[in-house]
C-alpha cells in the first residue's frame, strides 16, 4: 500500500512538471496562460481530473500505526489477578476516527528479558475506539514465590476492514508488575527455648536475645515490630530487637532460676503462632581468679614427677582477655646450696660423676697441716660442707707457696661455691662503673709459669663488681698485656648460692654457672695498669698490693727484704669448696652432673601444649613461665606443670611456691588484676635406709702369737653389709588386718666407715690397725689413720667397702700380749645422713697353758687382778663379766681366780644355810641348847679347786656371774629391735663423746 502511494506521488509530480512546460500550470493550478490552444487546455483539464481521482482513492487506506507508552509500572495484589498500571494502558492511532484503521483491536503480550513471565499475564481491549486496555494474570499470584514480573506488550489496529487486512502494530512497551504482599503468615520463633546464665548482684544490658521470623515477603508484614513478655511480675524487660535484660540485681539465694514466656508481633499485628520460653539461671557471685588452688602440695621422695596444680583453672568472669602470662616460682635457696643436690661430699660427687682427679682444695678444713683457714669464721651448712665467711677487710686466706706452686700454668679449672653479701647483707648493685677499688676479689693468684724455662710469672684474679663477674688474666707480668674477660650475670648479685666453674685454656675461657655455659665478652684493657709483683702469692678473699710499686719494683724485681703492702678489693660474702685443678678442663657433661640441681619445675608433655602456648624455664628450673591467648588451652597447660626430684633420698622440708598471673584485655581500663598466690611444697621424710652390719663376733678369740705376726689378725673376716628400705604395705587388699612393713634390699652407695677402739686409744709402740693402702688407692678411697680411730671415706658400693673392711687387721708388737681389746665398727651414707648399727667386737688373746703353771706368771696374773691400778695401761679397757650379749670373756688366769672366789662364796652361803637348819631342828626337839645349835659343823663341807680346768668348760660359769663394779655400757640396738623401721637412724656416740670424723 505504501509503495503504491509513493508511485502515485511520483507520477503526480512528473505530470505537474509537464504541465508547467506546456504553460498549464505555473505556480498554481489554473489557466493563466491564455495563449494556450484549446486542445492544450483540454489535455490539462483531463490530467487534473485524473490526479484528483487518484487522491480520492488514496484516502481510503490504513496509513498510521497505533501508539502506546514505552514503559508501564504495574501493581497486583497477592491472590488477585488484575494489574493496576501506571500510566493506564491506552493505545492511540492517527487514523481515527476512520473506521477500522483508527480503531484498536487488541494487545499482544511477549516474553520479558527473562523469557518466563508472559505466560502468566494477558492484555484485553476494553474500548476499541479509545484504545483502553487491561492487563491481568491468568492465575492468582504468590508474593512469597515471586514478587516481581517483567514482560513486553504491543497494540495493533483493526486494519482496512472487518477482516483486519493491512492492520498495523505499535512498538513494544515494557511492563513491570510488582505483587503486593498480604499478611497471611504469623511470626515463628527460631528456638522454642532460650537459656542463659548470669552472675548475681549485677545489672546487665544484655542477657539473652530471642528471635522470631515471618514468612511474608514484604517488609511491612515480614518484619517483627515488637516483642512482649507475657509472664507477669518478672524482673526482666525485652526491647524491639528481642534483647532481654534484668531490671534489678538478681539474687541466687532468693531465686536461682527464672522462667518466663515471650511472644512476637509483626508489623501487621499478627502474633506469633507459638510463644517462646526463656530460662535465666542466676550464678553465685563470680570472683575472677584461680579456682582449685591447693596451698599445700606433698611430695613423696622417689615419686619422680608430680603435677603441682592438677585441678587448677582460671576464672575471668566472662571478661575477654587476649593474653595470659603466669609465672610459677619454686624457692629452694634454703635447701643446701640453692637447691637439692647430691648429699655426698664434694670429693665423693666428683668420683660418682667421673671427674678428673687432682684438684687442690684452697679452703680446706682447719687443721695443723692446713692452718691458713683457721682464722676465717665458719658457718653451719645443711649439707655438712664447710662454709667460710668474708667481711671484705680482715677475713683473708693466704695459701702457702707450696700449695700455690702445685697449681701453676695457663691450663686450669677453678671451681667454687659463692654467695654474695653473706647472710644478712645485700651486695651493692649501684656501684660506679670503672671504679676498680669497688671490685671484690675472690681469688688473686700470681704463680711462676711451670712450663717456662725462665723466671716468668703469670697473674690472674677473679672479681665481682655489681652484677658483673670478671677474670683478669696476665700471661706474663713482665711482657704481655693483660686480658679481661667479663660476664654480666644476675646470679652474681641475687644473694643466693651458685656454683662457678671457670675453665681456662688461654686464650680460651669457659664459665659454667650452676652447670650452664655462659660466653664472655672479651675486653683488652689498654689502661695504665701497673705490673703485679713477680712473686708467688695466692690469696683468697682479697688481693695483695705492694706499697709504692713503681719505686720499689725495678725491672719486675723486688728488692730483698722489701715486701710491704696491703690487702685491697676485699670480698664480702660466703665461699665454700674453692678448688683448683691444673691440666685439662672438665667436659660439660661432668660439670652438669656435678652441680646441676636434682629438683625443679618441669612441664609434663610438650606434645599436648595447645596452639599459641609458650613455655619458658630458667636454667636452674626454679622459675617456669606460661604464656598464651586461649583460656581453655592455658588451663590445660597449667595443669601440666610438675615438680621433679631425681634423688632417691630427697632433702625433706618446705619449698615455698608462688604463682603470679598477668592479664591483658581489649579494654585495659577494666582489665582484671589477680593477686599473687602463695603456697608451699612439702617434701616428706624419705624412707630411711637400714644399714645392717653382721657376720662378726661378738667375740674373736685367737692365740696371742697370731696377733704378733707380721700381718696380724683380720678383725672382720666375715663381715656382711646389707642396706634395705622399710616401707608401709597396704594389707587390707590381701585380707589382712592392719598394716605391715616390708623391707626391700636395695643397692646403695656408702661414703664412710669407721673402726674405733673402745677404752684407751691405740698404743703405737705396742699395737696398730693395718689397712691395704694399695687397695684403697685403687678404688679411690681415702683413709684417716690415728690412734683413736680409722676412718675410710669415699662414695663406693657396699661390696667394695666389704672387701676393704674384711682386710682390716689388728697387730700387736712382740711381748705386748693383752687379755682383751674391744673395737666398734660403723658405716654411713649420704655424707653421714644415714648410719648403720654399731657393731662391737671383743678380741680375746688366748695364752698357752704352760705359761699358766709358772708360779711367777700366776702370781703376776693374780696381782694384775687384785691390783689393777698397777697395770692401768694394759687393763683400762677391761670390765667384769656381765649377762649382756656383748659381755667380756676374761683370760685363763682370771677365770681360775673367779671360779675359786665363786666356790668360796657358794660354800659360805651353804654354811650359813646349814647353821640355820641345825638351829631349826634344835628348837623342834627342845633337847638341845642354843650353844649346841650354833656350833660349826664342817663334816659335810669339802672345797676342791682344780686350777687346770679348761677355759672352754668355764664359759657358762662366767655368764652366770654378775660383776658389781662394772660400769654401765651402751647397748647397741639392731634394726630389728627398733620401734619404728621408717625413722632415720641417728648415730649414737660412744662414752668418750667423740663426734663423727668422716
Amino acid at each position: 500500500m505504501k509503495s503504491r502511494y509513493l508511485r502515485f506521488s511520483f507520477f503526480l509530480r512528473r505530470r505537474i512538471a509537464e504541465l508547467q512546460k506546456r504553460g498549464c500550470y505555473e505556480g498554481s493550478v489554473g489557466y493563466q496562460n491564455t495563449s494556450l490552444t484549446t486542445m492544450d487546455r483540454m489535455s490539462c483539464l483531463s490530467f487534473l481530473i485524473l490526479c484528483l481521482t487518484s487522491v480520492a482513492n488514496g484516502n481510503k487506506a490504513n496509513k498510521h500505526k497505533p501508539w502506546i507508552e514505552t514503559e508501564y509500572q504495574g501493581i497486583v495484589m497477592e491472590n488477585d489477578n488484575t494489574v493496576l498500571l501506571n500510566p493506564p494502558l491506552f493505545a492511540l492511532d492517527k487514523d481515527a476516527p476512520l473506521h477500522y484503521a483508527g480503531e484498536i483491536c487488541g494487545f499482544r503480550v511477549h516474553n520479558g528479558p527473562s523469557g518466563s513471565s508472559s505466560v502468566q499475564f494477558e492484555a484485553v481491549v476494553l474500548d476499541r475506539s479509545t484504545g483502553e486496555g487491561l492487563v491481568r494474570s491468568k492465575e492468582p499470584l504468590d508474593c512469597e514465590s515471586q514478587r516481581e514480573h517483567s514482560f513486553t506488550i504491543q497494540a495493533y489496529d483493526c486494519g482496512e476492514g472487518p477482516d483486519g487486512a493491512n492492520s498495523k502494530k505499535s512498538h513494544k512497551a515494557t511492563v513491570h508488575v510488582r505483587v503486593n504482599d498480604v499478611n497471611e503468615f504469623s511470626p515463628v520463633f527460631v528456638e522454642r527455648r532460650y537459656e542463659a546464665s548470669v552472675p548475681e548482684g549485677r545489672l546487665f544490658d544484655h542477657i539473652v536475645r530471642v528471635e522470631a521470623l515471618d514468612a511474608d515477603c514484604s517488609p511491612q508484614y515480614s518484619q517483627i515490630c515488637f516483642y512482649d513478655i507475657i509472664t507477669p511480675n518478672v524482673p526482666f524487660v525485652i526491647d524491639n530487637d528481642g534483647n532481654i535484660k534484668n531490671t534489678e540485681p538478681l539474687d541466687s539465694k532468693r531465686q536461682r532460676v527464672h522462667t518466663f514466656w515471650v511472644t512476637a508481633f509483626d508489623c501487621g499485628k499478627n502474633r506469633a503462632q507459638a510463644d517462646a520460653q526463656v530460662v535465666v539461671t542466676v550464678k553465685p557471685s563470680c570472683k575472677p581468679g584461680w579456682i582449685g588452688w591447693s596451698k599445700r602440695v606433698e611430695y613423696t621422695p622417689g615419686s619422680g614427677s608430680i603435677p603441682l596444680f592438677p585441678s587448677l583453672h582460671l576464672e575471668t568472669c566472662e571478661e575477654t582477655v587476649w593474653n595470659i602470662q603466669a609465672t610459677v616460682e619454686l624457692q629452694t635457696g634454703h635447701i643446701g646450696k640453692g637447691c637439692d643436690r647430691d648429699s655426698y661430699s664434694d670429693r665423693s660427687v666428683r668420683r660418682l660423676c667421673g671427674a678428673v682427679r687432682g684438684e687442690v682444695d684452697l679452703l680446706p678444713p682447719p687443721s695443723p697441716a692446713a692452718n691458713w683457714t683457721s682464722a676465717l669464721p665458719t658457718l653451719p651448712s645443711s649439707d655438712s660442707s664447710l662454709v667460710f665467711s668474708f667481711n671484705g677487710s680482715t677475713h683473708v686466706a693466704m695459701v702457702p707457696d707450696s700449695i700455690a706452686a702445685a697449681v701453676s700454668g695457663d691450663h686450669f679449672t677453678l671451681q667454687l661455691w659463692m654467695r654474695r653479701g653473706g647472710i644478712n647483707t645485700q651486695p651493692p648493685t649501684n656501684q660506679a662503673r670503672g671504679n676498680r677499688r669497688e671490685e671484690e676479689t675472690i681469688v688473686c693468684s700470681t704463680v711462676k709459669n711451670g712450663q717456662s724455662n725462665d723466671d716468668s710469672f703469670s697473674h690472674y684474679s677473679l672479681s665481682v663488681h655489681g652484677c658483673r663477674l670478671s677474670l683478669f688474666y696476665w700471661p706474663d707480668v713482665s711482657a704481655a698485656r693483660p686480658v679481661k674477660f667479663l660476664w654480666k650475670l644476675e646470679q652474681v648479685c641475687d644473694s643466693e648460692w651458685h656454683h662457678l666453674s671457670l675453665s681456662v685454656q688461654f686464650p680460651s675461657v669457659t664459665l659454667y654457672v650452676d652447670g650452664v655455659t655462659f660466653d664472655p665478652a672479651l675486653i683488652h684493657d689498654n689502661g695504665a695498669i701497673p705490673n703485679p709483683a713477680p712473686r708467688q702469692r695466692l690469696v683468697i678473699g682479697a688481693c695483695w698490693e705492694t706499697e709504692d710499686k713503681q719505686k720499689d719494683i725495678l725491672n719486675n724485681t723486688i728488692p730483698e727484704g722489701k715486701d710491704t703492702g696491703k690487702y685491697v678489693g676485699g670480698y664480702r660474702g660466703l665461699l665454700s669448696g674453692v678448688t683448683v685443678r691444673p691440666g685439662s678442663v672438665e667436659p660439660h657433661s661432668v660439670v652438669e652432673c656435678l652441680y646441676a640441681c636434682r629438683e625443679g619445675l618441669d612441664f609434663g608433655d610438650l606434645e599436648t601444649l595447645g596452639s599459641g602456648m609458650k613455655v619458658h624455664v630458667n636454667p636452674s628450673q626454679s622459675v617456669l613461665v606460661l604464656e598464651g591467648d586461649d583460656i581453655e588451652s592455658f588451663n590445660r597447660a597449667v595443669q601440666q606443670v610438675t615438680y621433679r626430684n631425681s634423688l632417691r633420698f630427697a632433702t625433706p622440708g618446705v619449698r615455698p611456691l608462688k604463682l603470679t598471673t598477668s592479664l591483658r584485655c581489649f579494654n585495659e581500663e577494666s582489665c582484671l588484676t589477680l593477686r599473687q598466690l602463695e603456697g608451699y611444697l612439702v617434701v616428706l621424710q624419705p624412707d630411711a635406709p637400714q644399714i645392717s652390719l653382721s657376720g662378726v663376733g661378738p667375740h674373736l678369740a685367737r692365740p696371742a702369737p697370731e696377733f704378733e705376726g707380721p700381718r696380724g689378725v683380720p678383725l672382720f673376716p666375715e663381715l656382711r653389709i646389707v642396706c634395705s628400705l622399710s616401707h608401709a604395705v597396704n594389707t587390707a587388699a590381701q585380707g589382712m588386718e592392719g598394716g605391715a612393713l616390708m623391707s626391700d634390699a636395695v643397692a646403695h652407695t656408702l661414703d664412710g666407715c669407721e673402726v674405733q677402739p673402745l677404752g684407751e686409744e691405740l698404743n703405737p709402740e705396742r699395737e696398730e690397725l693395718l689397712v691395704d693402702m694399695d687397695a684403697l688407692r685403687e678404688r679411690g678411697l681415702e683413709i684417716i689413720n690415728t690412734t683413736a680411730y680409722i676412718a675410710i671415706t669415699g662414695a663406693e658400693s657396699i661390696s667394695v667397702y666389704e672387701d676393704v673392711l674384711r682386710s682390716v687387721r689388728y697387730r700387736l708388737a712382740k711381748g705386748s700380749a693383752r687379755f682383751e681389746r674391744r673395737f666398734r665398727l660403723s658405716c654411713s651414707e649420704m655424707n653421714g645422713r644415714y648410719t648403720s648399727n654399731e657393731l662391737t667386737l671383743e678380741v680375746n688373746f688366748l695364752h698357752s697353758l704352760d705359761s699358766l703353771y709358772h708360779p711367777s706368771h700366776l702370781l703376776a696374773s693374780q696381782q694384775q687382778f687384785l691390783h689393777p691400778s698397777h697395770h692401768s695401761g694394759e687393763l683400762s679397757g677391761h670390765t667384769l663379766p656381765n649377762p649382756h650379749r656383748n659381755s667380756v670373756v676374761p683370760g685363763a688366769a682370771t677365770v681360775i681366780i673367779m671360779v675359786c672366789v665363786g666356790f668360796l662364796v657358794v660354800m659360805v652361803i651353804l654354811g650359813v644355810f646349814r647353821i640355820r637348819s641345825i638351829h631349826r631342828r634344835g628348837e623342834g626337839t627342845g633337847g638341845g641348847s642354843k650353844e649346841d645349835s650354833g656350833q660349826w659343823d664342817d663334816s659335810a663341807l669339802t672345797i676342791i679347786v682344780n686350777p687346770m680346768e679348761s677355759y672352754e668348760s668355764r664359759m657358762g660359769i662366767s655368764a652366770d656371774t654378775e660383776g658389781e663394779g662394772e660400769e654401765d655400757e651402751e647397748v647397741v640396738e639392731s634394726p630389728d629391735d627398733a620401734n619404728d623401721d621408717q625413722r632415720i637412724i641417728i648415730k649414737k656416740e660412744g662414752r668418750d663423746g667423740n663426734p663423727r670424723r668422716y
